[in-house]
């Protein structure tokens, strides 16, 4: 990943015209990065005005730093440039649903659908229709076969609810609560220190995703001082039906955070932040 960022940044800088703003900007916003994602969409879109996928990604950063209505307009002149685009009604669908529009965001479902559509979509205008308040298609991500990420497991359940308290795979049971999340503290080598990746079936996935996640600290501190944009602070990762995000801490350890696709990304964010204050008061109280 911080190969291809540094490729892609020397691509750009070589030639500020070229289209490798668009996996530059969508590997930054999936790192969290979303200023500096944000900087590299907008000075694409000012080369690039008439570029679907360039509205597309803006359309991408603004949801995720939450500016709903700018990521409606964006996907809004995706349409106009490319009327069938399936992610773009997706997206709008998303966002009407969020601003309590759920009429709208049955009629881009509807067109969704109309244009092909996916499962994704199926389910949720039938969820929609059914109830009319069941939460619409999850905004679309792009998806790269890049990244840690390839090789998490594919989805979540909660932790068990019966270990001891003083088990250290319970340290974050309780801001984890009975939801699809789950969370787990790593060292520098990628061992597990405490906490519980719980995978599908119900198995302690711990160990494994510890050892594919060794790498991703040097990694993500390479990117960032290739960018000259600081340390760093959080990586968002996301499969097909799961949202991961993890954060340094102290030692060279990570903390990773998992949870459903459906599970909103700022609330995984502040599962995120409540979990690496635990883990370093933890750290600190020298519980290993």
């Amino acid at each position: 990943m911080a190969d291809d960022v540094g490729r892609w940044s020397d691509e750009l800088a070589r030639d500020p015209a070229s289209l490798a703003f668009l996996p530059l900007g969508e590997t930054l916003r999936r790192q969290g990065q979303l200023d500096l994602a944000l900087k590299i969409a907008v000075r694409g879109l000012e080369r690039h005005s008439h570029n679907a996928d360039a509205h597309d990604l803006l359309a991408r950063i603004a949801v995720d730093r939450r500016e709903l209505q700018r990521a409606f307009d964006e996907w809004d002149a995706v349409l106009r440039l490319s009327p069938s685009h399936l992610g773009a009604l997706k997206g709008m669908a998303f966002v009407r649903f969020q601003q309590g529009n759920t009429a709208d965001a049955e009629k881009y479902l509807q067109r969704a659908a109309e244009q092909g559509g996916d499962a994704e979509v199926a389910a949720a205008l039938a969820n929609l229709r059914r109830a009319g308040t069941a939460p619409p298609t999850p905004v679309p991500h792009k998806h790269s076969d890049n990244g840690a990420h390839a090789q998490l497991p594919a989805a979540v359940t909660a932790p068990n609810a019966a270990m001891r308290p003083d088990d250290p795979r319970a340290l974050f049971a309780d801001i984890l609560g009975e939801h699809e999340q789950t969370a787990l503290l790593l060292d520098d080598q990628g061992l597990v220190l405490a906490g519980i990746y719980v995978g599908e079936d119900g198995s302690d996935v711990g160990a494994e995703v510890g050892a594919e996640l060794s790498g991703v600290t040097d990694a993500a501190r390479r990117a960032t001082r290739h960018l000259e944009i600081g340390d760093w602070k959080s990586i968002v990762l996301e499969t097909e039906v799961a949202v991961v995000t993890m954060a340094p801490c102290a030692g060279d350890g990570l903390l990773v955070v998992a949870a459903s696709k459906a599970t909103p990304l700022g609330l995984v964010r502040r599962v995120l932040d409540r979990c690496l204050e635990r883990a370093r008061r933890w750290l600190d109280g020298g519980g290993r």
